[in-house]
């Protein structure tokens, strides 16, 4: 029996998983979605870039967790992927979803596709948060009205500390048994610096026909790839 560890991406919290935990515990395996600090039902706390690590790796360590699947959505793959090195042998895998993966000393506004200054104003202009995404984000990610409203609804601005702040690696991540899901609606490639992890022995990449968000798009079939990394 595998433990599922799940952190979706920027503005969600645990309630992202509502759709993939049932199938994940009907499988036999332990699912634990969680809320990062700052952010759902813990908006008030206060998070940078590591205390988004330790809630991972804390959480793992107070449930006394082993045979965990650390699983990582989008911006979450970044504290994921760190939180993976520092768990040692209670991990068996680390899934990224769609997602960034941390580079030693860099950031996720460092790979901001518009450029860091431009993301950092972003966030300057919001009072250092990075607001939600808006419903023209959603067009042709494979997502219903009723999801997008879901999402919307449930969606928090997402703390800029936790965007600006380098990550901190211990080792090079290509050392990790590692997946990478590639949603494609949202892109046919990974990025680069996941192509260049992906020629390790250790990683595998699994493709989705969905778009970005698919705990909301393709929940079923998120949990069954979920349950066979875990074989």
């Amino acid at each position: 029996m595998a433990e599922f560890v799940l952190v979706a991406g920027a503005w969600l919290g645990s309630w992202a998983w509502d759709e993939v935990v049932p199938s994940l515990r009907a499988a036999g395996h332990g699912a634990h979605p969680l809320t990062l600090s700052g952010l759902a039902e813990r908006r008030d706390a206060p998070a940078g870039q590591q205390t988004h690590v330790q809630d991972i790796v804390g959480e793992i360590e107070r449930r006394g967790l082993r045979d965990v699947v650390l699983v990582g959505h989008s911006y979450s793959g970044i504290p994921v992927g760190q939180a993976a090195e520092r768990i040692g042998d209670r991990l068996a895998r680390v899934v990224f979803v769609d997602s960034e993966v941390p580079v030693d000393g860099g950031s996720f506004a460092s790979g901001w596709w518009q450029g860091r200054e431009v993301f950092e104003a972003l966030l300057a202009d919001n009072g250092g948060y990075w607001p939600p995404a808006g419903p023209a984000d959603f067009d042709g990610q494979g997502l219903t009205d009723g999801q997008v409203a879901r999402f919307l609804e449930g969606a928090t601005p997402h703390p800029g500390a936790t965007l600006t702040e380098p990550a901190v690696l211990d080792r090079p991540l290509g050392g990790l048994p590692a997946t990478y899901i590639k949603c494609l609606l949202d892109g046919p490639e990974p990025n680069d610096t996941v192509a260049e992890l992906l020629t390790s022995e250790h990683w595998r990449l699994v493709t989705m026909a969905t778009g970005h968000w698919p705990m909301f798009s393709q929940p079923t079939e998120l949990a069954e790839l979920l349950v066979a990394q875990a074989s």
